[in-house]
């Protein structure tokens, strides 16, 4: 399948429902209260996406893939922090394990973006 613009790209999607699930919980009313967290969660997730755009718009598959590498770093940044808002009791476990394994499932994706580009 030809990928014609960033928003064709799975883990570009799936990153899109991780930023909407991040905004969800840090919207409830104590982790809303904690502003530095809530702020560097949110932007985490953010750059999840916006590296795998920014890097799609590259001109060489190198650039796109160093910027996926930065995606796929954020997405490790938003489950440690997934563990500080679970251990301050902003999120349950339910919620901490979904978030948690949108994010695996978007590191693989972007893992195995990642080895096709590398490959072609």
């Amino acid at each position: 399948m030809k990928i014609n613009k960033f928003e064709d790209i799975e883990a570009w999607q799936k990153s899109r429902d991780i930023v909407n699930s991040i905004y969800e919980i840090s919207n409830k009313s104590s982790f809303s209260k904690d502003f530095a967290l809530r702020d560097q969660i949110r932007r985490a997730a953010i750059s999840i996406m916006s590296n795998i755009s920014e890097g799609f718009s590259r001109e060489s598959d190198k650039e796109f893939i160093r910027f996926l590498f930065i995606a796929k770093a954020s997405a490790s940044e938003v489950q440690s922090q997934l563990f500080i808002a679970k251990d301050q009791g902003y999120i349950n476990e339910t919620e901490f394990n979904e978030i948690y394994g949108d994010l695996d499932h978007c590191s693989r994706q972007i893992s195995n973006l990642i080895s096709y580009l590398k490959k072609s």
